[in-house]
């Protein structure tokens, strides 16, 4: 069995006036957020063998204080392809993981994570899926199960979810209407 944890990155400042996107930092409030899911992480006992990042500015400060709450170093290997990907662009990527890895993190950027989670997990009656329907939030953690051996055949539709953390779970000042 293979396990996928993708983490789009904590919530970013737009008021900062950068010249391009790629370089938008986390605002404080983000930096709030990914310390919670990193100490829940923790919490869980969740473990990678292999991590994979978008080199955004934002996807590394989330990383950062993902890190200062999961109490580990993660050290991904950075993928460009990964920044603002497509659901399509992000399964390739997660075919090339090497084959002995069990538990794989995938960190990067929204729509494409939400709709990879959307197209792995069938449409049905799960909760958890009708959840990430609805919305994927900044610093949120999706966890998918699949059965089989092989990276390279994980294929639309065969993925359980078998976790979905928002930061308004673990703390509701972090939620939508909070600041």
């Amino acid at each position: 069995m293979k396990t996928l944890t993708l983490l789009r990155h904590a919530k970013s400042g737009w008021d900062d006036p950068v010249a391009r996107d790629f370089d938008r930092p986390l605002n404080a409030k983000g930096k709030r957020a990914a310390a919670m899911v990193g100490r829940h992480m923790r919490s869980l006992g969740l473990t990678f063998d292999h991590a994979i990042a978008s080199p955004a500015v934002r996807v590394t400060e989330t990383l950062e204080q993902i890190e200062s709450g999961y109490g580990r170093t993660i050290a991904p290997d950075w993928d460009r392809r990964v920044y603002l990907a497509s659901a399509a662009t992000l399964l390739d990527v997660v075919h090339g993981f090497p084959a002995e890895t069990q538990s794989a993190l995938l960190v990067g950027h929204n729509p494409g994570l939400e709709d990879l989670v959307l197209m792995l997990v069938a449409d049905g009656t799960d909760p958890l899926r009708d959840a990430v329907e609805d919305k994927y939030p900044t610093a949120s953690i999706a966890e998918l199960q699949f059965e089989g051996d092989s990276w390279e055949d994980i294929a639309s539709g065969n993925a359980r979810l078998t976790r979905f953390v928002r930061p308004r779970d673990l703390d509701p000042t972090l939620g939508p209407d909070a600041d």
